[in-house]
């Protein structure tokens, strides 16, 4: 099976390669071009019928070619005769001109190959159409194979045919002699035409009233192509050898039984008996069964009756068929009425097309759009007829798809799009295209649109007519959501604008602003806000209907859930706007109150958001201090820390009261919200000058010079301090073992109980609960309170270490020659680190016996807590500078430390 198909695929190609030669060489292809194959026709089916186009007017065409290869069986003689019996239906039918023949481009053109002419566009024979496909192309085009006529066709084909016999039988004086269904041609529109000329008879006297035909002889040994169909052959042309127009009219009776019937003939025939055949046939017309013509509709059943009558007479003539009432359909008659319209004047087109809408319904998609779409679109060629013709147009376009839309309708549309004259034409057309923008704008491509369709809306809105601005305002929005938003951004919408603005009528300017309103929906936020509002303020006129046309645009976009109106352009631009326009004199009582219940709306919306503004501020602002309370300082108390874990670094890691890193007790000063400005200069500082310690080289140890070296006098106040202290009894050192001091800093540290060390300092304590302790920098020492651990909460404290010196020199090793004297000078002078006595446990200093008793006396050197007196600034042992300040001497009150009168004049000189 699989290689019968590939031969006979192979001889298909093959036949189509040789065709397609034969035809190059034929002089038709001079001025046209040969397309594919898509029917046959004529006798036999011979003609094969291709697509084709004019070279110079592009106009498209039918091209009818005959094969002689196809008669090569036959003798010289009888080729001869079949070309010659095809040669004369050619002519015949290029000498006649009538609708209901087809039409003939170009005369039949012969070459050595094939038999060549043209026709107007083709589209099938109707023995194609009744499923005979001799001589078409394989595959069977789709167009032919799902065709299926519909009853209006099928009428008006009838009756179509009936009017060509009509001119033949009355015009001509001229007998068809051979039609059936191969020639019978369906053109692209759908009208039936005649063709097959070959066995035409005309009349021997053609001026008289009755004419006279002279019928040939059936001649049985003729080839099949030389003589007429004997199915569709009137029984008197065999057995009488007779004819006249009636005997056409008998084969249109055959025709009408074939087309209900699915292309089968009244009666077969056998060829090879054909005069046996007619005389059966001729019995079987005599006493013909009802049953045979039971598919032919009732309306028309007793003419087909008729039509196939033994006797020539009975027969109806070809003009009273076009009469009988089966043609009278709605549909026929409107198609036929269409075939008439070059007869037509204006105002009868006119009455014609107004009712046309009601008709266009009731007929075949088909039928429609290949059949009366034409003959309309032929109609814009008259600007008068354009506004009749328009709606019909439209309406066909609304049942086409998009694909046949863009093929068949848009191509006569686009002129009509710019049609400006007559005007008043012109704005007839405007109006019916705004009424259909909805169809154009969905099936007119991209393109099409911004280059017609807009152009033609603008065009309306800057029209003179006010009708015309007018009714296009009110349409537009209809479509709006049609239209790309950058076309009605930047050309819809300040065409509307500019027709509120410039306009006199208020019509006008009242469906501006409605329309306008109506459009809101499809713009964004941010336009409406910086093109639409403003403009609202520029209308100069305060009739009520502009005026509640604003309110409405107000309204709209303060409502609308998409748009709305930000609370900051209702309190400076739209409240001051509308309520100066609400105190118009022209506004009834109405309207007034429907411009006090927006703004009332306004206003309560404006104070809703901002006031939820506020509350979420001040609620922010709430919560910061409620984490700021429950969590003190967080990012100051990360300084701190860090600052803090920098200065340990520094200065040592010891604890105090005998507890690591940051055991000891939690300061009593409460927590603040958040530094000061002076406070975190001060922590800055600080940092800095914590970082620059860090940074410094660690000191050297380095003996001091013997004070004998020194020749100035120096009062002893060192040794008229100690005596001093000796009349206080109360200050005992207890009997607790001390250990040895530190050695290999730069001060050694003095004995004390449950002493702590540093790296930089040591602190001693003499039995209280604070402990003692000495500080040292680079090159400046002090003394300071204790606070809640070393040097943490360092904001928070009331005083500061002095870190003044260490800004000064940090390679120039530390002078302690001044201090010597400050200590026993009736000794031999020794260096700092070697003062500690090498005491035992339980034996008490006479440095720590003038403080007073171990049980009540606390003293803390460096950054332990001391009473206030002892501050950095009164320290006469490490800041010198300070000597003068006098609050120093009573804070000893505060400590517990019993002195005498004689005690307080040495603290005098001591201090200056």
């Amino acid at each position: 099976m699989e290689s019968m198909l590939n031969k006979l695929k192979s001889t298909v190609t093959k036949v189509t390669a040789d065709l397609t030669s034969s035809v190059m060489g034929n002089p038709v292809t001079r001025e046209f071009e040969v397309g594919r194959h898509i029917a046959s026709g004529g006798p036999g089916t011979c003609w094969r019928i291709y697509d084709g186009i004019k070279k110079s007017t592009k106009q498209e065409v039918a091209v009818f070619v005959f094969e002689k290869r196809m008669i090569d069986k036959y003798q010289k003689f009888e080729k001869d005769q079949i070309v010659d019996s095809l040669k004369r239906g050619v002519q015949q039918l290029t000498r006649l001109r009538h609708p209901r023949l087809l039409t003939v481009q170009h005369p039949l053109e012969e070459s050595r190959d094939c038999l060549a002419f043209c026709t107007e566009p083709v589209f099938a024979s109707l023995a194609n159409v009744l499923g005979q496909c001799e001589n078409l192309p394989y595959p069977l085009p789709s167009e032919i194979k799902d065709y299926k006529l519909y009853d209006v066709e099928m009428k008006y084909g009838l009756l179509q045919i009936s009017e060509g016999l009509s001119f033949l039988h009355s015009g001509v004086k001229m007998v068809h002699g051979n039609l059936c269904p191969e020639n019978i041609i369906l053109n692209k529109s759908g009208s039936w035409k005649i063709m097959g000329f070959d066995f035409s008879i005309s009349s021997t006297n053609p001026s008289d009233a009755e004419p006279k035909y002279t019928c040939k002889e059936w001649e049985p040994n003729f080839p099949p192509l030389c003589l007429p169909n004997p199915e569709y052959l009137a029984p008197e042309y065999i057995l009488s050898v007779s004819c006249d127009s009636a005997s056409d009219m008998y084969s249109l009776g055959v025709v009408m039984h074939a087309i209900f019937n699915e292309g089968k003939p009244v009666f077969k025939v056998n060829k090879h008996d054909i005069f046996k055949s007619f005389s059966r046939q001729l019995d079987q017309l005599t006493t013909m069964n009802p049953a045979l013509l039971n598919k032919i509709p009732e309306e028309v059943r007793t003419h087909a009756k008729m039509l196939l009558s033994v006797t020539p007479n009975v027969r109806p003539d070809a003009d009273q068929m076009t009469k009988i009432p089966f043609f009278d359909d709605v549909g026929a008659t409107t198609l036929q009425y269409f075939d008439s319209l070059f007869q037509r004047d204006n105002l009868q087109k006119s009455q014609f097309y107004k009712g046309l809408p009601k008709v266009l319904p009731k007929l075949p998609k088909r039928v429609v759009i290949y059949r009366i779409l034409p003959a309309l679109t032929s109609e814009f060629v008259n600007p008068d007829m354009v506004p009749f013709v328009l709606p019909n147009v439209l309406l066909i376009a609304e049942e086409c798809t998009k694909e046949e839309y863009i093929r068949l309708v848009l191509p006569d549309l686009s002129p009509v799009f710019k049609q400006q004259e007559p005007v008043q034409a012109s704005n007839m057309i405007l109006l019916i295209f705004l009424q259909k923008m909805d169809l154009l704008l969905t099936k007119t491509p991209a393109d099409d649109i911004k280059n017609s369709v807009l152009p033609m809306v603008y065009r309306a809105l800057e029209a003179p007519s006010v009708q015309i601005q007018e009714l296009c305002l009110n349409i537009i929005p209809t479509f709006a959501n049609l239209i790309d938003y950058p076309s009605m951004k930047n050309a819809l919408i300040p065409r509307v604008k500019s027709a509120c603005l410039k306009t006199s009528s208020l019509a006008v300017r009242v469906n501006s602003l409605v329309c306008l309103g109506k459009i809101l929906e499809y713009l964004d936020k941010w336009f409406v806000i910086d093109e639409i509002l403003p403009f609202l303020q520029q209308i100069p006129s305060r009739e009520p209907a502009v005026l509640m046309g604003i309110l409405g645009i107000y309204k709209c976009t303060f409502s609308h859930k998409k748009l709305g109106i930000p609370k900051e352009h209702l309190a400076t631009k739209i409240l001051p706007h509308l309520v100066s326009l609400s105190i118009d004199n022209n506004l009834n009582l109405n309207q007034f109150n429907s411009f006090m219940v927006v703004i009332r709306d306004m206003l309560s919306r404006m104070e809703t958001e901002h006031k939820t503004k506020l509350e979420q501020l001040h609620l922010m602002q709430e919560q910061h201090k409620t984490i700021n309370i429950s969590n003190p300082g967080n990012q100051s108390e990360e300084v701190k820390n860090s600052s803090g874990n920098q200065i340990d670094d520094i200065f040592g890691s010891a604890g105090v009261n005998g507890k690591e890193n940051g055991s000891a007790s939690t300061s009593s000063q409460p927590n603040r919200m958040s530094l000061t400005l002076e406070e975190k200069q001060r922590l800055a500082k600080e940092q800095e000058q914590a970082a620059k310690l860090r940074s410094q080289q660690p000191l050297a140890p380095q003996a001091i010079k013997s004070a004998s070296t020194t020749n100035t006098k120096t009062k002893d106040l060192t040794s008229s301090l100690l005596n001093n202290m000796t009349s206080l009894n109360s200050l005992a050192l207890a009997n607790t073992p001390r250990p040895a001091p530190v050695q290999g800093s730069t001060i050694s540290a003095f004995p004390s109980p449950n002493p702590i060390m540093g790296p930089m300092g040591v602190q001693v304590s003499n039995g209280f609960n604070q402990p003692i302790g000495f500080q040292t920098g680079v090159m400046g020492m002090g003394m300071r309170p204790s606070g809640p651990g070393l040097y943490s909460g360092m904001a928070t404290t009331t005083s500061t270490p002095n870190f003044g010196a260490l800004n000064q020199g940090t390679n120039k090793a530390p002078d302690m020659s001044a201090l010597d004297s400050l200590f026993t000078p009736s000794q031999p002078k020794v260096v700092l680190n070697q003062m500690g006595p090498k005491a035992t446990p339980g034996t008490n200093t006479p440095w720590l016996n003038q403080f007073g008793s171990a049980q009540n006396t606390q003293t803390q050197i460096g950054m332990g807590s001391m009473p206030s007196g002892f501050g950095v600034q009164a320290n006469p042992f490490f800041s010198p500078q300070n000597f003068s300040q006098p609050a120093a001497a009573p804070s000893l009150n505060q400590s517990g430390i019993k002195h005498s009168a004689s005690t307080n004049n040495d603290l005098k000189d001591l201090f200056g």
